[in-house]
């Protein structure tokens, strides 16, 4: 049975058909997402408490071991990590690969209630828990700076109008704002003016809520109308609450002014967030799961002019942090690598078949394999990234197999002196379940991989489906297009071959001359071969041992990221100074485009952020400016780093677990302790260990 017969007589619904499978991996090609690797969902969910003023043994021994002992009755857990700080604690739950999250979240959350009575009864909040990716990482940062504007107003344009409207934006999945806080009015009072008063600090507070009240004020009625009584008691300023009366005092009145400090600041002053040394807000965008990146934050810089006039034209907004950048270079540089090879392949062929319409034969059956890939790509979910363009880029040599050993059996018996047609129904019988086998043997080259289980079996998946999809358009192609084009293009040999076949014929017997003469060569000396052949076994097996190892190569993308930990009774003024004396030394190297470092409420990130602990984001100038590698880099910033306190420690950002929670070092020593940090399998007891962080030595 010759299949290639229907589509050999039919050619133009042969044509139609590889039309529609290009057309359809094209459009395929613009609507896939883009990542760096393919989207492995983690099963990681965290969980978040606080109790204010809670010492780190509090928080360890009171709210975290209540919770542990609930979460490890949870079914698929398979890590638990606790890190408790001042007055927070933060565990990081990790489950099976096979676990459900939505059902682990739910199973959180009843864990949770199930807690609540082994918690402190002054927990301002039950606990919250959030579903994380920990190799997530921010796509852009935005920041906000201003010359005449605090950053309390920033912050306010920020969390109002930005947050609300960059969510919106398609592909964004969470908009954080850190760097400052609401504006507020803070009253500082003055002890010794209490005490000569007489004035206890819960008469100032209930002096100050009674003031504040905005609640109904009744009606006024008689016998024909009615009127609402209508006041306004929200004081909005630090001047409006300085004359508040707060008691009297001999038959006089002691006003909030006359025992304290009334300012305009803002809700928390322990927020700091640097933009190459400026003092800003800072709008950190991640994206959805599974959308593209690069549309992603081509939406966001979309979107900037009509952020920029929501908000007062005081404010400066600019994006201080692009992951996309090193993405797209990355991206273009596989895109590049797949037409090259593509063009090779085909330059190969024209080469040895000496013929530009055999030629075209492979021309067409190669990209319309490739491209058509592509819609398998979108139908089974996948992305454009790193591990699935290799396998592209690996096809290209598969996919113009079979297309060559279809064209060359036609070919044959075309010089033998069959008929175009003939030669194609002959050849395409001939040599069909040769090709189903090649295909075939192919594809089961990567069943393994496919069987693989765990991060790597995910992570590789993706790409042994991508490549055996494209051997199988090829194999789809090579049975129907190429020998309808063989049938239709290639024409009977006829006449004297030309200069340039002449010429190629010469080299092709002087390489096979030389060829023959090395062969026999190799045949007069079989001792000295097989011991070549030893040593360099031996040399490979050394070769392996000696080779640095790996999850994933290194790749200097330009991101930099840091952390910052001083001491647990640090000052936040002196967590400012340290942030910003940092901040500086790292700005001033030469291969730093631009530095973020903030500390708060979003500098330590999730529920254990503390004024101890900073973030800093650091973007590197492109390599071809700046000549040094990333790792050169860290080894330079280390010399000026060395003499802060508690200097951060930078690594580049993993592509797979840069953002993981990494847990703290145990250690005997107790003094200046910083965190506790515990990490168990499901249901294990005992204490916390205690990391130690010393504010003389870097971390």
């Amino acid at each position: 049975m010759n299949v290639s017969a229907l589509f050999i007589n039919r050619p133009v619904a042969t044509t139609l058909l590889t039309i529609g499978l290009a057309l359809s991996g094209a459009l395929a090609f613009w609507r896939l997402p883009v990542s760096p690797l393919p989207q492995v969902d983690f099963p990681t969910i965290q969980v978040a408490a606080t109790l204010p003023g809670a010492n780190p043994e509090t928080m360890a021994t009171s709210v975290a071991a209540p919770l542990e002992r609930q979460f490890g009755r949870i079914a698929g857990l398979t890590e638990m990590t606790s890190t408790s700080n001042l007055g927070a604690t933060a565990i990081v739950l990790q489950f099976d690969l096979s676990r459900d999250i939505n059902g682990a979240a739910r199973d959180v959350q009843a864990a949770i209630n199930a807690a609540r009575g082994y918690l402190p009864p002054t927990l301002p909040g039950n606990p919250t828990y959030r579903k994380v990716n920990p190799a997530d990482a921010p796509v852009i940062i935005l920041g906000l700076t201003s010359d005449t504007l605090g950053r309390g107003r920033m912050y306010d344009a920020a969390s109002s109008i930005l947050q609300q409207k960059l969510s919106q934006v398609p592909g964004v999945g969470q908009v954080i704002v850190g760097g400052g806080s609401l504006p507020a009015v803070r009253v500082e009072l003055n002890p010794a003016a209490l005490n000569r008063y007489g004035i206890g600090l819960e008469d100032v507070r209930a002096a100050l809520s009674a003031t504040t009240v905005n609640r109904p004020r009744g009606e006024l009625t008689d016998a024909e109308r009615a009127w609402e009584i209508q006041t306004n008691d929200q004081l909005r300023r630090a001047s409006e609450y300085a004359p508040l009366v707060v008691a009297y005092r001999g038959g006089q009145a002691a006003r909030l002014a006359d025992v304290g400090r009334v300012d305009d600041s803002v809700e928390d002053v322990r927020t700091l967030g640097l933009v190459n040394g400026r003092p800003a807000v800072l709008l950190v965008i991640f994206r959805q799961p599974g959308a593209n990146i690069i549309d992603t934050v081509d939406r966001v810089r979309g979107a900037l002019p009509a952020l920029r006039a929501s908000i007062p034209a005081a404010i400066d907004m600019s994006v201080v942090l692009d992951r996309s950048t090193t993405i797209r270079a990355s991206l273009r540089e596989v895109e590049h690598t797949l037409v090259i090879s593509a063009m090779l392949v085909t330059l190969v062929v024209f080469v040895f078949l000496r013929s530009v319409r055999a030629t075209l034969v492979p021309a067409v059956a190669v990209p319309v394999s490739l491209v058509a890939t592509f819609g398998v790509m979108y139908l089974l979910g996948y992305s454009l990234d790193n591990l699935s363009l290799m396998a592209l880029t690996i096809a290209t040599g598969f996919v113009v197999d079979d297309a060559i050993v279809v064209l060359e059996n036609v070919s044959r018996h075309r010089e033998a002196g069959l008929t175009p047609r003939e030669a194609a129904m002959l050849g395409a019988r001939e040599v069909g379940f040769t090709v189903l086998s090649i295909s075939v043997s192919l594809v089961a080259v990567f069943v393994p991989i496919l069987l693989m289980g765990g991060m790597v079996g995910r992570l590789f998946r993706e790409f042994a489906v991508t490549l055996s999809a494209a051997i199988g358009v090829s194999l789809l192609v090579s049975l129907t297009t190429t020998p309808m084009m063989c049938a239709t293009l290639l024409t009977p040999a006829a006449g004297r071959p030309g200069r340039a076949a002449r010429l190629s014929e010469r080299g092709f017997d002087a390489l096979l001359s030389r060829y023959d003469a090395s062969l026999a060569w190799v045949l007069r000396h079989p001792r000295g071969v097989l011991l070549l052949a030893l040593l360099t076994m031996a040399f490979n097996v050394y070769l392996f041992v000696v080779v640095p190892k790996g999850f994933f190569p290194q790749q200097d993308t330009g991101r930099l990221t840091g952390t910052i930990r001083a001491a647990q009774d640090i000052s936040f003024q002196a967590m400012e100074q340290k942030l910003t004396q940092v901040v500086n030394i790292v700005g001033r190297d030469p291969a730093v485009e631009s530095v973020i470092g903030f500390t708060g409420a979003a500098g330590g990130g999730g529920g254990g952020a503390t004024t101890n602990t900073a973030r800093l984001f650091v973007a590197l100038k492109p390599l071809e400016h700046r000549k040094l590698t990333a790792d050169q880099v860290i080894a330079r910033l280390r010399g000026p780093l060395a003499g802060v306190a508690g200097a951060p420690t930078f690594f580049r950002p993993s592509r797979i677990s840069a953002w993981a929670v990494r847990p703290a070092r145990p250690s005997t020593s107790t003094r200046s302790r910083a965190t506790i940090s515990r990490i168990s399998s499901p249901g294990a007891r005992g204490s916390p260990s205690v990391s130690a962080r010393y504010p003389s030595s870097p971390t």
